[in-house]
Order: C-alpha cells, then structure tokens, then sequence
C-alpha cells in the first residue's frame, strides 16, 4: 500500500530542508491527522505482518487543481490571475514551502510500488516564500496584478522544505520539473479552463 501523506504538515517549523528522521512536530490538525493514519498503517503492520508506503508531499501543484478554498495556493494564485481579481497574501509573505509538481509525485508514487516499505519524502529540498511565489505566477501568466495582504493565519508554518535523498536511493526518484516550467504549464492549464 502506498500512503498519500505530507511533509511540512507534518515536520513543523524546518530550520532547513527536513529529513524523514527529523522530529514529527505538527501544529495543525490536518498534519496530526496525517500522521496518526501513519501510526495506524504501522500498527496494522505490525499486527498482521503487512507493509506500506508513506509518501510525504511537499505542497503539491499543477494543472487540474482546485482553486477554490484555502488549499492549492498556486491554483488560487493564477485563477485570480486569470479573473482579474487581487489575490491575498497572508501575513508579509516570507512563509516559504517546497512546490513540488503533480508529475514529479505521480512518478514518485509509481517508484514506491512494490517497494519493501518506509517513509520517504515527495519534494525539492528548495524553500520558495510566497512573496516569491506570487511573482512566479505573475511571470508565468507574463502579466503585472494585484495582491492584498492579510493578518497571519494560525498556526501556518513560517518554513518548510523537504529533504528528497532518501526517495532519490531508495526509489530512484527525484523531481525533474522546476518551479517556473511548472508554472507555466499550470498557467497553460487554468488559462484555458
């Protein structure tokens, strides 16, 4: 079985790119929830002598994503792009993630089957603020918008970023697509949605 799990969510605050031994601090109950279903896979494992696969992602992107709600931030970025509509940055912007395309964790998730087990981690090891991100998604649809700032949200991690060496010996996987062809081709996509 092959476990579609996170990274960040899971991890906490990373100081630097954070491997898969790095203490498992959430602080939201969505990377609680992730890591109990870890908990209860390894239990079952150990109970009747099975085995699985923990991909843990780094914040996921590319074409077909939902824009609507508060996940996806790409998506919701370039849609509001596209409409014409300012887009939000919550607090100053220097909260950075690891953006891994949805390709590079399609041919992550295909490595991981049939693999003996573990806990491998599904990103760039490359830190992007959201300040960053923005201008990524303005160059990316070659126009110059809008973005409003809010207060901080509760409990959003200021850095995360993902250590992938582990998936890169064990899987043979690495990311291939970087963020600004990863951009653009999402951009592709939404633009003509």
């Amino acid at each position: 079985m092959v476990f579609a799990s996170t990274g960040g969510a899971i991890y906490g605050e990373c100081e630097r790119p954070a491997t898969e031994a790095a203490e498992r601090q959430p602080v939201s109950p969505y990377g609680t929830s992730k890591l109990a279903a870890e908990e209860y896979l390894a239990t079952f494992n150990r109970l009747h002598g099975t085995r699985h696969v923990s991909l843990r992602y780094g914040n996921v992107y590319g074409p077909r994503q939902d824009p609507h709600g508060e996940a996806g931030v790409v998506a919701i970025f370039l849609s509001r792009i596209r409409d014409g509509v300012p887009a939000t940055i919550f607090g100053d912007g220097s909260q950075t993630r690891d953006y891994v395309f949805v390709e590079d964790v399609v041919r992550a998730f295909m490595a991981a089957v049939g693999a003996d087990g573990g806990v491998f981690n599904v990103g760039t090891g490359i830190e992007t603020s959201v300040r960053e991100l923005w201008q990524g998604c303005t160059d990316a649809a070659g126009v110059a918008a809008e973005v409003a700032h809010d207060a901080p949200r509760l409990g959003e991690l200021q850095r995360s970023s993902l250590d992938p060496g582990r998936a890169e010996r064990a899987l043979g996987w690495r990311a291939e697509v970087d963020l600004p062809g990863g951009l653009l081709r999402t951009w592709e996509w939404i633009r003509e949605e």
